[in-house]
């Protein structure tokens, strides 16, 4: 096939599991979620020693264990909830298997949501400063996370035929796109330069709320972006107007970013 000749880029088969010890398996992927998590944690504690930064740094060490679960417990929920319902609901004890994947970064993102606003409310920390805080940290997660998709062979890209497409194992003969690094790129490397950015030109505590905006306009621009080129989940398909599921979900994130945005102008 002429576009089986066009997959110039072999894909990289890597072992999803790191190192396994008997029972004990490190996989990548649970690797993907601690370095986001660590390196997340860093970025908050350089940003704790700027002036007027909403968080000390021994509220950032106490926060990284309430993001841990946030992320978890919402990823895992969300993905349940909005992408396997019927399953899991016939089957919920499916749903504690976290080494079997399906993580929904949506949920991710309202468990993180939850755990700022119980964490603000408990040690007295203004909301929308923690919650910039934590935004510029995001991408560095995302770009972990999607790396690990892309070693994982799981959420491929649709069929191309690009010059860089590759043949996924598990997805059939077809070149195609290689959409977990796009997202890695745009939703990781992008997001974060520019949140980086953002944050060089505002003084800490000024403006608050400014950086989620950014980073909710952002990552949900890209992701619908990227939607055009990723393969919609087989159970799902298409939904209304052609849109996948998640675009769909990219859309609150969008506006409630445009509304934290113009409130922190105006401010």
């Amino acid at each position: 096939m002429l576009a089986a000749a066009l997959a110039l880029i072999p894909y990289p088969s890597i072992d999803p599991v790191l190192v396994s010890f008997g029972p004990l398996a490190i996989r990548w992927y649970g690797l993907a979620y601690v370095a986001g998590l660590m390196l997340g944690w860093r970025w908050m504690l350089a940003q704790s020693r700027r002036s007027g930064a909403a968080m000390t740094a021994g509220q950032v060490d106490d926060f990284l264990v309430w993001a841990a679960i946030g992320v978890v417990l919402g990823g895992r929920l969300g993905y349940a909830l909005f992408y396997r319902p019927d399953f899991y609901l016939a089957h919920p004890l499916e749903a504690l298997k976290l080494w079997q994947g399906g993580m929904s970064f949506h949920g991710g993102l309202l468990g993180v949501m939850v755990a700022m606003i119980l964490f603000a409310r408990r040690r007295g920390v203004a909301l929308l400063g923690l919650s910039d805080m934590v935004s510029g940290a995001v991408p560095i997660g995302l770009f972990f996370g999607r790396l690990a998709n892309f070693i994982n062979a799981e959420l491929v890209g649709r069929p191309s035929d690009v010059p860089w497409a590759m043949i996924f194992p598990g997805a059939g003969s077809r070149p195609r796109h290689p959409s977990q690094l796009y997202e890695a790129a745009l939703e990781g490397v992008v997001l974060f330069g520019l949140l980086w950015w953002l944050a060089r030109r505002i003084e800490a505590g000024r403006r608050p709320g400014l950086i989620t905006g950014a980073f909710l306009v952002g990552y949900a621009l890209a992701r619908f972006l990227v939607e055009f080129f990723r393969q919609p989940d087989a159970h799902l398909g298409l939904l209304a107007l052609g849109a996948t599921m998640g675009q769909w979900l990219s859309l609150p994130a969008l506006l409630f970013g445009l509304v934290l945005i113009v409130r922190a102008r105006s401010s």
